[in-house]
């Protein structure tokens, strides 16, 4: 069996699908991944042995081209995505007997596109339960199409979110369906996401709750194994002292994030701990050179949170993930799409503060971290970690070979 997987987003969108490749290789079959070809992500699938097939363009460089053209041409932005992603996901599902796909709507639909065309299987993976429909939540707002008001029903939420979806990406995804010959479809969402997505969220963090409006197939989170031994010097930093505090905002590249790194900075100097800091897309780093904080790259999360006194970040499911399950407290800055509803599924468990917006006072953080740092939060970490019941990723090879 020889699958595709495809992902057109940050890490934390490749990352899950790189850990499947992983478990699709233990079972024997071929797994091959298309996903944009930043350095990082090269050097991700390079260290897990899987091969990266290029997609549309790196994802950093489409937020500087793209992302300033998505304010004045959404729908420019639609179709580059849907055209890019036909031809690139195209070429790298010949000889492919199913495609598995996540990542942003355009990316989805022309996987779904593609093997629609090609008459193979297709299933579409969610990483947040917020976007799958539910009686239990309400849909996220996509900007300039608000919630309707005085409706408080979620299902009639959702019936809502189906005409605001296909608004927003129906016309051009119908185009790009077209140049293949393929019939124009009148309920995108649906479409794409399939009567049965697959839903890849850690059961503690965040429990899928049964409805019958949207039938899942859930495993748990998709974790990739890392096995990198710490750099010798941040182990010494580890080490001679108390434990520090993480502070790092992934793959969030907007100015809200490397302000709230930096006032999450000085609210740990005062009070009077060290600090680690991720250096990530938003290029933090250290404010002077005192002996109290230390800068990294791209290391091992699995083996430094359990050694960290508490982690600040923006909330994304993979860094939350990763920090629950290292029993870590948490202080999460919410910066877009769905971190609140991460950040407000931590402060619900106990297991750490949800910040009020991407934009931390010096009050407003050292509030967030005392909360995160007290014995209770920490037992409750601790606690909810030991629940946790591992990797997903196996579940889900084993599903798609059967």
């Amino acid at each position: 069996m020889r699958v595709l997987l495809s992902s057109y987003g940050s890490r934390g969108d490749v990352e899950p699908l790189v850990a499947l490749a992983v478990a699709l290789k233990a079972l024997g079959a071929e797994a091959i991944l298309s996903a944009p070809g930043d350095e990082e992500f090269v050097e991700l699938t390079d260290r897990a042995g899987v091969e990266l097939l290029p997609a549309l363009m790196p994802v950093k460089r489409w937020i500087s081209e793209m992302g300033p053209v998505a304010r004045t041409d959404f729908p420019r932005v639609v179709s580059t995505m849907m055209t890019g992603q036909l031809e690139a996901i195209g070429s790298a599902a010949k000889g492919c007997d199913a495609i598995v796909a996540t990542g942003l709507v355009p990316s989805a639909a022309a996987a779904q596109a593609v093997a629609e065309k090609m008459g193979i299987r297709y299933e579409h993976l969610s990483l947040c339960p917020l976007y799958l429909p539910s009686t239990h939540h309400k849909p996220f707002p996509f900007p300039g199409h608000p919630l309707p008001e005085g409706v408080t029903d979620n299902a009639a939420m959702w019936e809502h979110n189906i005409k605001v979806i296909h608004t927003i990406f129906g016309e051009r995804i119908n185009a790009g369906r077209a140049s293949m010959g393929l019939k124009p479809i009148d309920n995108v969402r649906d479409y794409v996401f399939t009567p049965h997505p697959w839903l890849a969220s850690d059961p503690v963090l965040w429990p899928w709750e049964e409805t019958k409006i949207c039938d899942p197939v859930v495993t748990s989170a998709w974790i990739l194994p890392d096995t990198r031994a710490l750099p010798s010097d941040l182990v010494a930093f580890l080490e001679a002292g108390e434990r520090p505090v993480y502070v790092g905002f992934g793959s969030m590249t907007v100015p809200t994030a490397k302000a709230a790194g930096q006032m999450a900075l000085d609210a740990v100097r005062a009070l009077g701990l060290r600090a680690v800091v991720g250096k990530g897309w938003a290029d933090l780093g250290l404010i002077d050179d005192r002996g109290d904080c230390f800068a990294v790259g791209d290391v091992n999360q699995q083996a430094l949170f359990p050694r960290i006194a508490a982690v600040v970040h923006h909330g994304g499911a993979g860094t939350t993930t990763t920090a629950m399950r290292a029993g870590a407290p948490q202080v999460v800055v919410p910066q877009i799409v769905d971190q609140p509803y991460w950040a407000g599924r931590v402060a619900k468990l106990g297991i750490g503060a949800a910040h009020a917006g991407p934009a931390p006072t010096f009050e407003s953080m050292t509030a967030a971290l005392k909360i995160a740092l007290a014995q209770e939060t920490q037992a409750r970490a601790a606690d909810a970690a030991k629940r946790s019941p591992g990797d997903g990723a196996m579940q889900a090879a084993r599903l798609l070979v059967a």
